[in-house]
């Protein structure tokens, strides 16, 4: 009876195997030799060896890891804290939400129809310590203080500032996660008014 190879292991004796897939019997029988085994090999004898020159292993893992994404985990985000910053004469009055998160990812959010930057400081108590990417749920939790006209310009610059925050986590553009694109071009038109020309 001749012993049959399996990609990581030997398996027992099979009576009247081929020969092409027979091992010969004086062959010795390997144990441990896989993938996982050899990549743990490798980086416990990669990190061995870089602890020959400084003898400190915390200080190797942040040097081999140094170069890690560690604002990359969007279902570890917490909103930490909402401020706004006034803009005056661009040609109206802009207030600009600005949400911060635990991982140092930022949104940016406009109040929009001339509304008070109170719509939007009302909001904050709501939006601590949760999850920014969670945007469709959290819009939900708001959007009975927007309703319509000036108050909805809070939870409007709230969403956009959410959306922007969800972008910069999964390091895709904000259009990408609302559908995809869907052209190349737009027209567009200007509504600043025209000013008079200086004498």
């Amino acid at each position: 009876m001749k012993k049959i190879f399996d990609r990581f292991k030997f398996n027992g004796d099979i009576p009247d195997a081929p020969k092409s897939v027979l091992q010969s019997e004086n062959t010795p029988e390997k144990t441990g030799d896989n993938r996982r085994d050899f990549i743990k090999k490798a980086s416990l004898g990669g990190l061995g060896l870089g602890m020959i020159f400084d003898h400190d292993p915390a200080k190797e893992i942040d040097f081999i890891t140094q170069k890690v994404n560690r604002n990359s985990a969007p279902s570890d985000l917490k909103i930490t804290d909402l401020r706004i910053a006034v803009v005056t004469g661009a040609p109206m009055t802009c207030p600009i939400i600005r949400i911060d998160t635990n991982q140092g990812i930022t949104g940016y959010g406009e109040i929009r129809d001339g509304a008070s930057k109170n719509y939007g400081l009302f909001l904050k108590s709501r939006l601590l310590g949760k999850n920014p990417c969670s945007v469709e749920s959290i819009f939900k939790s708001i959007k009975q203080f927007g309703g319509q006209g000036r108050a909805a310009g809070g939870v409007c610059g709230v969403e956009m500032a959410l959306w922007d925050i969800a972008g910069k986590a999964y390091n895709v553009p904000a259009y990408q996660m609302l559908g995809g694109k869907y052209r190349d071009f737009i027209r567009i038109y200007g509504d600043t008014p025209e000013l008079p020309n200086a004498a």
